[in-house]
């Protein structure tokens, strides 16, 4: 089959080659890859930004993928030969928290990624696609729309009425304003766009604000809910920003750490993060079975994703390129012909 090969770190090493198709093992799916979504995560493995010392050689990168089942290994029961089905990041985290060693088990790297025409997904990991999106769309969910689900809801609990804070307009950024909205909270969004917050505000957000005019954001913050701060904020940001997002956030709210786009290391100011009594919780994705959750929801609700391009497998490069200049939405690889 062909893949894309991550030969070094950097983009000019990931080259398309040949490898042998791989044959489902006991409990295994092989898929025949549809699309792929590009995620910051995938950009970084192949900047050798993230956690460089578990990236094989070789390595078939990209984590989120959506496909048709074309072959199963003995004794599956889940799915059979036809279904779409997506994969999952942390392909052996089920349900519940999280155990120590789940990113030893993450498509993209270390495991064998969907950069490729097939790929193996073990039968419990899979997650059935939405009958009602295309495999570009179904691409977009695994660690985007997830990760947006997780935070607002398992996280959260975001409740009707309640205000939410989105950093930026990436993918995960885009599916908090569609699901916080879905769910009755009201958004608002920060942006160095004065157009992308325009169209956040189309997809249900009641306030942007431009944190390049208005670097102290957090001021308007409090301003736009009458002192007090949002309940929930979504911080993919990272580096010392989390400071100003701590201000934003209302006495006893909450931060879903998800990102770390400005930076992975950051000198906390303790003392107001105390006095607020505010809680950080890093994020990684979700479980599987809140992914399942997740899709009932996206069907009952009509949400579909907001892709800003759809590159082909010829073009996977381009694709990365795009991402590293800033995507609305996400950036999406068509594998399938």
């Amino acid at each position: 089959m062909k893949a894309w090969l991550l030969k070094d770190f950097g983009l000019d090493n990931l080259q398309m080659g040949e490898v042998p198709t791989p044959d489902p093992k006991p409990g295994e799916l092989l898929v025949k890859v549809g699309a792929v979504s590009l995620n910051f995560r995938d950009k970084a493995i192949v900047d050798g930004i993230y956690e460089p010392h578990t990236v094989p050689k070789n390595l078939i990168p990209v984590s989120d993928a959506a496909g048709t089942v074309v072959a199963v290994g003995a004794g599956v029961t889940r799915y059979k030969v036809g279904d779409r089905v997506n994969s999952h990041l942390y392909s052996r985290w089920l349900e519940g928290e999280p155990g120590p060693h789940e990113p030893d088990y993450c498509f993209g790297s270390p495991l064998p990624g969907g950069l490729a025409e097939y790929m193996i997904i073990h039968e419990d990991s899979a997650v059935r696609a939405p009958d009602n999106m295309s495999d570009e769309e179904a691409a977009t969910l695994p660690i985007a729309a997830l990760t947006a689900w997780y935070s607002l809801v398992d996280f959260g609990p975001i409740q009707p009425g309640q205000t939410v804070l989105v950093q930026g307009t990436g993918g995960v950024s885009i599916f908090a304003v569609q699901i916080a909205t879905a769910l009755g909270a009201k958004v608002i969004a920060t942006s160095s766009s004065d157009r992308n917050l325009q169209t956040v505000m189309s997809l249900g957000a009641v306030a942007g604000i431009n944190y390049r005019s208005t670097p102290n954001w957090e001021d308007e913050v409090l301003k736009l809910t009458d002192g007090k701060g949002v309940d929930l904020l979504l911080d993919v940001a990272g580096g010392s920003g989390i400071n100003q997002s701590v201000a934003a956030t209302k006495a006893a709210g909450r931060i879903a750490q998800i990102g770390f786009l400005t930076g992975q290391t950051v000198q906390l100011n303790l003392m107001p993060l105390i006095f607020r009594q505010t809680t950080i919780r890093g994020i990684a994705v979700a479980p599987r079975s809140s992914f399942d959750r997740m899709n009932a929801f996206l069907n009952e609700q009509h949400i579909r994703p907001v892709i800003d391009q759809v590159y082909p497998f010829e073009k996977a490069r381009e694709a990365y390129e795009h991402l590293a200049k800033g995507a609305f939405g996400k950036v999406v690889i068509k594998i399938a012909q």
